[in-house]
């Protein structure tokens, strides 16, 4: 994969959302490829450093409280997710947005509901930092990783330094989350030319996906994302995408969420308003919400009961679970 058109594409989608509010071209639907990874410095992840990722990951050192890990909102076994509309923060309180998951990362380019970091490692260390989620400051979090002889001896064997650092804290969680894949569902096997792969009812679906339904102006490529940002109408105070831009015209616009495994990811939107895959379905066949921001690309799709479940079946063949063992801490 070439840098250069990883880091324009979510730009060239975001100049062509701010010029006319809709997505002129799609990619095609497909299998993401290892080849299309981006790592720091050009190096997959040692196995080694990918299970020091895992340890951190599951660590409930890097909460202040320690009463909570990455894999408290993020659990392999609720679809990386939490299946909550919006997760208590450390205070108790909701969180303001729904808990995204994690499926496919390595391939992203923009991470968070708005887009806020641009990198996986960048992304890996905010809700360490973040006051309403696990609120430990960096160098809190560094001294205590620097008191267990396990982490000491790892992050130096991985990273040649003895001082734990920011760094490669962020490089450890995102080489675990890079193992986060799901690319061998019925809809690629699919793709591969077994044609019994997937049910007649998710054949349809996919035609309906790329046709009348209109999801692949958005969910489109490998990984069913076009890493850029609409408003879908949703009536809330959250400004999203355009609140950390500075450009108007998007607010309440939010990232299309890659839809790998959505069956496991619920509930949806970046409010977790929709419970479910149909009431999601349904949402878009009206036309989304009411609200006066919503994207151009929102319109009534007319969608029959019988399409609305041969969507849902298509977008059930997008499913290829990941297991993970929990290990045991330091």
């Amino acid at each position: 994969m070439i840098l250069t058109n990883r880091l324009l594409r979510p730009l060239i989608a975001t100049l062509l959302l701010i010029a006319s509010g809709v997505v002129l071209a799609t990619t095609p639907l497909g299998t993401p490829h290892p080849d299309d990874i981006w790592y720091p410095d050009d190096e997959p992840h040692s196995a080694r450093e990918i299970e020091l990722g895992k340890l951190l990951y599951f660590d409930t050192r890097l909460s202040h409280d320690q009463a909570r890990s990455c894999a408290s909102c993020h659990n392999p076994d609720l679809g990386f997710g939490d299946g909550m509309r919006r997760s208590p923060g450390i205070d108790g309180q909701p969180l303001g947005r729904n808990t995204p998951h994690i499926y496919n990362m390595a391939w992203n380019t923009v991470f968070f509901w708005d887009g806020r970091a641009a990198t996986l490692e960048e992304q890996a260390i905010m809700p360490i930092q973040a006051a309403e989620e696990m609120n430990l400051p960096m160098a809190a979090l560094v001294t205590r990783l620097q008191t267990v002889p396990y982490y000491r001896e790892e992050f130096s064997a991985v990273y040649g330094s003895s001082a734990i650092d920011e760094a490669q804290i962020g490089r450890a969680l995102a080489a675990f989350m890079r193992t986060v894949v799901a690319d061998n569902s019925p809809f690629d096997r699919y793709l591969q030319g077994e044609q019994t792969a997937m049910s007649p009812e998710a054949v349809r679906g996919l035609a309906l996906f790329e046709g009348k339904a209109r999801c692949h102006l958005c969910h489109d490529g490998p990984n069913l994302t076009d890493e850029s940002f609409h408003s879908l109408g949703i009536d809330d105070e959250d400004l999203g995408r355009g609140g950390v831009i500075g450009v108007e015209s998007l607010n309440h616009a939010f990232k299309t969420p890659g839809l790998r495994n959505a069956t496991l990811t619920y509930p949806y939107m970046h409010d977790g308003s929709l419970p479910d895959l149909e009431a999601v379905i349904r949402f878009y066949n009206r036309g989304g919400g009411d609200a006066a921001h919503k994207s151009n690309l929102m319109q009534p799709l007319n969608l029959t009961e019988s399409e609305i479940v041969d969507l849902i079946a298509f977008l059930g063949a997008l499913e290829s679970p990941v297991r993970v063992t929990r290990p045991t801490l330091p």
